[in-house]
């Protein structure tokens, strides 16, 4: 297993290296918005999609056995047990501007496990990878979660869906928790917002609304970091909803979100 391990983050890290250089060299002057998805403003780009097709090439070349599962399209089964799950973009809204929070995401899974995820943040010059059991680095630098503040003292990163139902009910969950915490932060990339609590530039992180591609990488490089992963109580992050936050904090935010009804629209 560990030899697979290595291999795995070998291929991860060259993927999301080859990606992340790409998108920072390649990105058009002119770019603009290729399709949208859930509603007018959930954009895809044209690098979006190249990005996607430049990580699947190369594990097509690397790992041909490999099943792969991408955000814009990416679907194969594979039968080697391994799947890897993409997101060639995490954060498209803030590349379409021109804003730096922006990543590659990349995470390979053994059935509903997870052995390694990596994230790319090109415009910050930094690379977050894990490995399960091995810890979570930030370059070549070791990566650990903050010690948990008290609740009042808690910077706390989040982020809205797409559809106005879903970001109204956001926006009244952030104005019932704001009061009661240092701050509330929006980055615009979940798999940054994720690496960033595992670095400790965020003391918790929730969302609702993520996909696969999202939080797979982050969550492993979160909990491998010492911080705690979950979404509601007694369950596993999805779609519903993701929390991140250090042991002594993540049990009383995720207390807090189940009452304000976070994990519903």
């Amino acid at each position: 297993m560990t030899d697979l391990k290595t291999e795995l983050l070998e291929v991860a890290l060259e993927a999301a290296a080859r990606a992340g250089a790409f998108l920072r060299d390649g990105r058009p002057a002119d770019l603009g918005v290729a399709a949208t998805k859930t509603s007018a403003v959930d954009v895809v780009t044209e690098m979006d999609i190249a990005s996607e097709k430049l990580i699947t090439g190369f594990l097509a070349e690397r790992r041909p056995d490999d099943g792969v599962l991408g955000e814009e399209g990416a679907s194969t089964e594979g039968s080697s047990g391994i799947t890897w799950v993409i997101d060639p973009i995490d954060g498209t809204v803030n590349y379409l501007y021109g804003r730096p929070e922006w990543s590659v995401s990349i995470a390979a899974r053994q059935g509903d496990e997870t052995l390694v995820g990596v994230v790319a943040a090109p415009l910050r010059g930094e690379t977050y990878r894990a490995v399960l059991g091995q810890g979570a680095f930030v370059n070549d630098r070791p990566a650990h979660a903050r010690v948990a503040p008290p609740f009042e003292q808690a910077l706390v990163g989040t982020g809205f869906g797409y559809l106005a139902a879903r970001r109204a009910h956001q926006a009244d969950v952030v104005r019932e928790l704001v009061p009661h915490v240092r701050d509330i932060r929006r980055g615009g990339s979940a798999a940054i917002d994720l690496c960033d609590v595992a670095v400790g530039r965020l003391d918790a992180y929730y969302e609702r609304g993520l996909n696969p591609w999202d939080l797979a990488a982050g969550d492993l490089i979160a909990r491998e970091a010492g911080a705690l992963t979950g979404g509601r109580p007694g369950e596993v992050p999805s779609g519903e909803l993701t929390i991140a936050a250090p042991p002594g904090l993540f049990e009383r935010l995720q207390s807090r979100l189940e009452e304000l009804g976070a994990w519903h629209d």
